[in-house]
């Protein structure tokens, strides 16, 4: 190297060096696109019955992953929406859907008999399990999962009920790992889910 050029690199070499710690200390990519919460403490708490009479735990399906959505069959909007998008996520999930558990907890335990559950919660896969409980174990649950609900207009007739609108991901090895925000595009959800299958 001429002392010409090594005159003109050396005021670079601090700046290059700089930029170069920089980016070894800058943070990796996320891995998923939904809200990464490995490590929670929550949401371990579920002993509810199916829409076919089956107590459930958690534990009944590991070696998938587990999605959890809390809302009522009569909700005019969220829910339905939610499901349908798991539906498009199954879709695109292709054969790896199969190693995916869906589940729809009932908020409205008054209402959502097991018979109606039955009735709903298939439509939009057969695969995917409607959850029932007592107002109280549904209570207990929703605490467990920090989820939030409460019935709007007349209790005694006809009413909604408010509720958290996210979903909650297990992945195969039964740990609670990310919270899906509504609306979220089933091609990130997939993206995710096939994340968790393949062991991140």
């Amino acid at each position: 190297m001429s002392l010409s050029l090594a005159r003109f690199l050396r005021p670079l070499a601090a700046p290059l060096l700089a930029l170069g710690l920089l980016a070894a200390c800058a943070p990796p990519e996320p891995v998923f696109h939904s809200t990464d919460i490995t490590g929670a403490e929550y949401g371990q708490k579920l002993r509810l019955t199916d829409h076919h009479g089956q107590e459930r735990t958690l534990a009944d399906f590991k070696g998938k992953v587990v999605t959890i959505f809390f809302g009522y069959t009569q909700c005019p909007d969220v829910c339905p929406t939610a499901l349908s998008d798991m539906s498009m996520v199954m879709q695109q999930l292709g054969a790896d859907g199969d190693k995916v558990q869906v589940l729809f907890v009932t908020v409205d335990p008054e209402r959502d008999t097991l018979a109606l559950l039955a009735e709903y919660v298939p439509v939009f896969d057969e695969r995917f399990l409607g959850l029932y409980g007592t107002p109280e174990q549904i209570a207990a649950v929703a605490k467990d999962f920090r989820v939030f609900y409460r019935k709007s207009g007349d209790p005694d007739g006809h009413y909604t009920v408010d509720h958290s609108a996210g979903t909650y991901v297990f992945d195969p090895q039964g740990r609670l790992r990310l919270y899906m925000k509504h609306g979220e595009e089933p091609a990130k959800v997939a993206a995710d889910i096939g994340a968790l299958l393949a062991g991140k």
